[in-house]
């Protein structure tokens, strides 16, 4: 064993132990060390890496679903759920046309679109393990949106503020435009305690549309002719809905009350050592081979979303 693969192997293993301390970095960072490690060194531990990063991701997004009321999501939910249907479908169906006129890989443009329609970074984690996405495609796809996400957080409440947006506007732009839950909340928390209200709300009515549509993709992905038995199925799904379930209709009292908040952090410091290890999977042969061409797909897509939106959120069309 050579010295630089010695120091390679301790490098990992300080990141992931730097990455799994709660607080310490985002799920943006944690991506960008992993993206980072794999373009500078040689992977220490590739394939221990790519089985764990699948289960961790599974467990995490269950653990994440404990920080989810869905008392409150419903009430959202049910006030727009006919404009919050028809926002993913266009999503959908314009990321998937911009995909082809740019021609970006299939499962990146499916991806990057989804990710755009839904949550963002936890909706392509959910989604890639389903059409069997690669982890080069999964760290172009979630690092697409992340780019993104760091822009809107910026940009979007002096947008509003141009605009002349109310709270509950503005709050509603953001839950529709935005990719991340947690872009969407920072972005209403600087607008106001009315924005952030609505903006959380709606944004987590509009994640919950991961579980239809993971199934969905589960069912389109099989072979045709194929059982259904023979479908991939994403339980992992299923289970996040059962501890949303379980952490709004079964509460804690006492010494127990800080279970709930306990699992969710935990799922989300899993979620971004999932994210290291998956950007630990790209190297710059493989970065190369996908290109740029994600990326503007992400931008065009997005931007065409936000300005939508917001027309529509400004001519009264769509309201809470």
């Amino acid at each position: 064993m050579t010295t630089r693969s010695v120091i390679e192997r301790v490098a990992f293993v300080a990141l992931v132990v730097l990455v799994a301390i709660p607080g310490v970095a985002s799920p943006t960072i944690a991506l960008v060390l992993g993206v980072a490690f794999g373009l500078l060194a040689d992977h220490p531990y590739t394939k221990q890496s790519k089985k764990l990063s699948t289960h961790l991701l599974q467990l995490s997004i269950v653990a994440m679903g404990f920080d989810m009321d869905l008392g409150r999501v419903i009430a959202a939910g049910r006030s727009g759920f006919v404009y919050t249907l028809f926002g993913i479908a266009f999503a959908l169906i314009v990321g998937s046309l911009l995909g082809r006129a740019l021609r970006v890989a299939k499962k990146i443009a499916y991806l990057v679109s989804v990710g755009t329609a839904i949550c963002g970074g936890s909706a392509i984690a959910a989604m890639g393990p389903v059409v069997g996405a690669s982890d080069e495609e999964m760290s172009v796809s979630i690092g697409t949106v992340f780019i993104l996400n760091a822009i809107g957080l910026l940009i979007f409440p002096p947008i509003g503020r141009a605009f002349h947006l109310t709270q509950p506007e503005f709050g509603l732009w953001a839950a529709l435009a935005i990719h991340d839950t947690s872009s969407v909340v920072g972005a209403g928390a600087r607008y106001g305690e009315v924005a952030l209200t609505v903006a959380t709300t709606v944004k987590l009515a509009r994640a919950l549309w991961i579980v239809p549509l993971t199934f969905g993709t589960a069912v389109l992905q099989r072979d045709a002719g194929a059982p259904l038995r023979s479908i991939k199925w994403p339980w992992f799904i299923l289970f996040f809905v059962l501890a949303a379930v379980t952490r709004t209709y079964l509460p804690l009292h006492d010494g127990a009350g800080a279970l709930y908040p306990l699992l969710a952090r935990a799922g989300r410091v899993g979620l971004g050592v999932t994210l290291f290890l998956i950007g630990t999977g790209i190297s710059r042969a493989s970065l190369a081979k996908v290109g740029a061409r994600p990326l503007l797909q992400g931008v065009l897509l997005w931007m065409i979303v936000a300005t939508a939106t917001l027309a529509l959120v400004r001519a009264s069309m769509i309201t809470m």
